[in-house]
């Protein structure tokens, strides 16, 4: 049972009420104008501005450890509260959080000193470690204690991407930047592989949903924890046929859970087939890996966007707008103009991936519209949800 005090919750500004209310905003603008920076400073149009560590670090770092980690916070400090029954962080702690979020957004966009952004950027992770911890270890709940252990590693990238700026090492950013976006994508398998089975079976009105296969999850969450070591060391670089070996099992063990949660009346509900196209995009990208590792590809750049934009963004743009409606006390429809956001996303991620390899400036700019129409349309019909009182009058 939650125990909130109703009166002291509704009269906090709604903006600071959950923690999904600010990050799902700020994320979402964030999105929408970094990589319109990024693409603009990779043709050149800002020449004279330089972010700390240049553009390429700020690009790799921000997708990272700003855009997604903002979505991640709030998620996963909003699902807390339901998932213990203690009552999730607002109002002074949650403001200060976002308000230390975007002080390392705007340090290392404006060229701040990196001593400054280390100590934001790493203040805004373990702060989010730390509320999440606590949550859990108060309800002793165990089943989430994994979810820490994936935030803790996901400050340890930070700092090896931190120490790669300091140094001027490409490698070290590397190694960060890519060993956290396996530990989102081991979050992506936890998460994903207990709400998406459900959602469908919700979103369809079926009897039960698909019961999950332990050893696959564990299985897949093992194989994507190694995977992120492996970047971590710096020992997946390089391609390596036996690293294309994991890479293939990853594929083929979310491609077997996407067959067995699979309806094929998801396609009537853009709730559902936004998330199942999330995951398939995930089985790309480790198929695309393991073909690099095999030496049957030429680089690994597409087969990494296809994780970091095709599945990670797209379970972030699927997964806002499906929680958005449910704390805010409104039924699950999507409000005009999302349906066509997730059309135009992915067919953005299209265009990154397979469109960018032949044509570069037309796949990346087609690709870059998309996207920040997506983004977008969410923003423009959900940011009015985020800064008021939920519908029903309950406190959230």
């Amino acid at each position: 049972m939650q125990v909130i005090d109703r009166r002291k919750a509704l009269s906090i500004p709604p903006l600071w009420r959950l923690a999904f209310r600010p990050f799902f905003l700020a994320g979402s603008l964030f999105a929408m104008l970094a990589i319109p920076l990024w693409i603009g400073a990779w043709t050149g149009l800002w020449s004279g501005f330089h972010p700390t560590g240049g553009w390429l670090a700020w690009h790799r770092h921000e997708m990272l450890f700003g855009f997604a980690m903002a979505i991640v916070a709030g998620f996963l400090l909003t699902a807390g509260q339901t998932w213990t029954g203690q009552p999730g962080v607002s109002g002074n702690r949650l403001a200060a959080l976002a308000g230390v979020w975007l002080l390392a957004r705007l340090g290392w966009l404006l060229g701040a000193p990196i001593g400054l952004l280390i100590v934001a950027d790493l203040l805004f992770l373990l702060g989010v470690t730390g509320l999440m911890a606590r949550m859990l270890w108060v309800a002793r709940q165990k089943r989430n204690y994994p979810i820490i252990a994936v935030l803790t590693l996901m400050t340890c990238a930070d700092v090896l991407v931190l120490c790669g700026v300091a140094l001027s090492d490409d490698g070290l950013q590397r190694q960060g930047v890519l060993a956290g976006l396996w530990l989102v994508a081991a979050l992506m398998a936890i998460i994903g592989g207990r709400v998406i089975p459900f959602f469908t079976q919700r979103g369809l009105g079926r009897s039960e949903a698909v019961k999950p296969w332990l050893w696959l999850d564990v299985a897949l969450l093992v194989g994507t924890g190694l995977v992120a070591a492996l970047y971590a060391a710096g020992v997946a670089l390089l391609p390596n046929v036996w690293l294309g070996v994991l890479f293939l099992a990853i594929a083929i063990g979310h491609l077997l859970r996407l067959t067995r949660w699979y309806d094929a009346g998801i396609w009537r509900v853009s709730l559902l087939w936004s998330l199942h196209l999330a995951m398939l995009w995930l089985v790309i990208a480790a198929a695309g890996l393991a073909l690099w590792n095999f030496g049957l590809l030429a680089n690994s750049s597409a087969a990494l966007h296809a994780l970091s934009v095709g599945s990670m963004s797209g379970l972030i743009l699927a997964m806002i707008a499906r929680v958005t409606l449910g704390h805010t006390g409104r039924p699950l429809q999507l409000p005009s103009g999302i349906v066509a956001a997730f059309v135009l996303f992915n067919l953005g991620a299209v265009s990154r991936v397979f469109l960018a390899s032949q044509w570069p400036m037309t796949g990346l700019w087609l690709a870059t519209i998309c996207w920040v129409l997506a983004f977008a349309l969410y923003a423009w019909r959900y940011a009015p949800m985020l800064v008021t009182a939920r519908v029903d009058g309950h406190p959230g």
